[in-house]
């Protein structure tokens, strides 16, 4: 992917968030029963710990019940709002995924839920795992989620966006689509394999420590998580 490319779409994901905050936000009140283990089996009472684009801070009472030192980004300056009214008690911040305003080596684990598929181009994928790896300890962990989007209900895009590319007639990479919030926007995704998302968190330097899928309440609401250590 061009990177003039990659970076419009990193911009339309901030304006596409930002614009649907709200509506997002009232969707997304609830925890994922399914991923409640990511907190309950690895999180350790006192740690410091980022939730890396942590949107409306729906994931922030798991992280207050361990007691740990808590830091929330996001860089949708209206999701981040929401958060700070939801629980003012926390520490939420603007801030961009790829410069991270931490120092080295500052968390024990960093937590991104249902982010990293917004990440486009490998090149920025590359360099969001490097700023992870950078504000982590020593040992520490890296926690990431990512929607399993290999599902027969949008089969037809990942169909209508590889012909598309084959004819040279999209920008985006292949196992890219745009999909739809409601009529409001076209949300930037990518589609990953457990494959490709192992193959490119080793590259950055992590050693894998689990890998697998989640089951939601739908057979088309599933997850990929991965563990991996600094």
């Amino acid at each position: 992917m061009d990177r003039k490319y990659a970076e419009y779409l990193l911009e339309k994901t901030r304006q596409d968030y930002n614009l649907i905050a709200r509506e997002f936000s009232n969707k997304r009140e609830e925890i994922w029963g399914e991923t409640r283990f990511l907190f309950d089996d690895y999180l350790i009472f006192g740690e410091k710990v980022l939730d890396l684009g942590c949107g409306n801070g729906r994931y922030f009472p798991l992280f207050e019940e361990k007691e740990v030192d808590y830091f929330g980004i996001d860089n949708s300056a209206e999701l981040i709002k929401i958060a700070k009214e939801k629980y003012p008690q926390a520490k939420f911040h603007i801030a961009n995924a790829l410069n991270l305003p931490f120092p080295n080596n500052y968390f024990d684990k960093v937590y991104s839920i249902a982010v990293f598929h917004h990440m486009p181009s490998e090149e920025f994928r590359i360099r969001f795992l490097k700023e992870v790896k950078r504000v982590l300890k020593p040992g520490g962990l890296l926690i990431i989620l990512v929607w399993n989007l290999w599902r027969r209900d949008i089969l037809w895009k990942m169909i209508k966006y590889t012909i598309l590319k084959i004819l040279g007639k999209s920008t985006l990479d292949f196992k890219d689509i745009f999909y739809p919030w409601r009529k409001i926007c076209q949300r930037y995704l990518h589609c990953f394999t457990k494959r490709e998302l192992k193959n490119l968190v080793e590259e950055v330097g992590f050693k894998i420590q689990e890998l697998g899928t989640t089951k939601g309440t739908s057979r088309y609401h599933t997850n990929i998580f991965l563990i991996a250590r600094k």
